[in-house]
């Protein structure tokens, strides 16, 4: 069993076939099917399903997904400290879901600190990553979010995955809609008001997403749903289909990303709790204290 063993089988089961992983990884795929059979051979245990229909994981090799991300996960971060061009510079590295709060504390915690030679990385991502990320120390500091329809799933997770969350606020819920849309005026809506319209949501990409939602009303039954995983294209959906996003109600605090849309409080009650997570008895570095007191200043709790 070797490093690019483990990262193909990673690219194998995000793809959507094993020609598609191939391309991927500048492989070949009989290379890439051979290099995976090796290592079932030498594990004993079948990764992935084959049958004509494609691949798909089997539940032993879902639990050997697990530790082959965060075995990959701690040879990149060594790999990039200790053997890239940018050993010997100050390191830190934030994941977090939609939240430009948590990309202001990040701007905030630079133009603070001026370190002189640093290599810091904030990932905008899916839930999953974020949970795997700091679970893996790939980031130091995760920004997450959960409301009463997922609120047991991801407290799950954090024990699971050994993190400690802290929260930081709870919003309402509210509705995004472009600022010419016919109900753009409305103080407050109702989702069943929202029916005909097609609601925009972040695309988590994953096999459990209805629990990892970042949004709220995550069991209502959209008539018309589209996926995105793109800000910028959410957007222009919303603006050229007169569609809509749910969110945290945080307009004032997103102009300059979220400008031509605006808030319309949501009847239905599905408040979100916002926080950050952390792994359990890590001692964070400088940059992952100084980012920590950008956070607390948006805390409401």
């Amino acid at each position: 069993m070797n490093i690019n063993q483990l990262k193909y089988v990673i690219e194998v089961a995000a793809s959507s076939s094993m020609r598609e992983a191939a391309t991927k990884l500048f492989v070949t795929q009989p290379a890439l099917s051979e290099s995976i059979r090796e290592l079932e051979d030498e594990l004993g245990i079948l990764i992935f399903e084959r049958t004509n229909k494609g691949i798909s994981v089997t539940e032993a090799g879902r639990e050997f997904l697990n530790y082959a991300k965060s075995a990959v996960g701690q040879y990149e971060i060594l790999e990039e400290r200790y053997l890239s061009r940018d050993s010997g510079k100050e390191h830190f590295s934030v994941s977090t879901q939609h939240y430009t709060f948590s990309i202001r504390a990040f701007t905030e915690m630079i133009k603070k600190a001026q370190p002189e030679r640093f290599v810091f990385s904030i990932h905008e991502t899916r839930t999953r990553d974020v949970l795997e990320d700091v679970r893996n120390l790939r980031s130091e500091v995760g920004i997450v979010s959960f409301s009463g329809t997922n609120e047991a799933v991801l407290k799950k997770l954090f024990r699971d995955y050994q993190l400690e969350f802290t929260p930081l606020m709870t919003r309402d819920t509210y509705v995004y809609v472009w600022k010419g849309h016919e109900l753009a005026g409305r103080k407050e809506i109702s989702i069943e008001e929202m029916r005909g319209y097609p609601c925009v949501s972040f695309d988590q990409s994953d096999d459990s997403s209805f629990y990892l939602t970042e949004e709220a009303m995550a069991d209502y039954d959209f008539d018309k749903m589209i996926k995105s995983d793109d800000r910028a294209t959410s957007m222009e959906i919303i603006a050229e289909l007169g569609g809509y996003a749910i969110g945290s109600g945080m307009l004032s605090d997103e102009q300059v990303i979220l400008q031509g849309l605006t808030a319309i409080k949501l009847k239905e009650e599905d408040p979100l709790v916002i926080g950050y997570i952390t792994r359990k008895g890590h001692a964070l570095s400088t940059y992952g204290e100084r980012y920590l007191e950008e956070l607390l200043k948006y805390k409401e709790l």
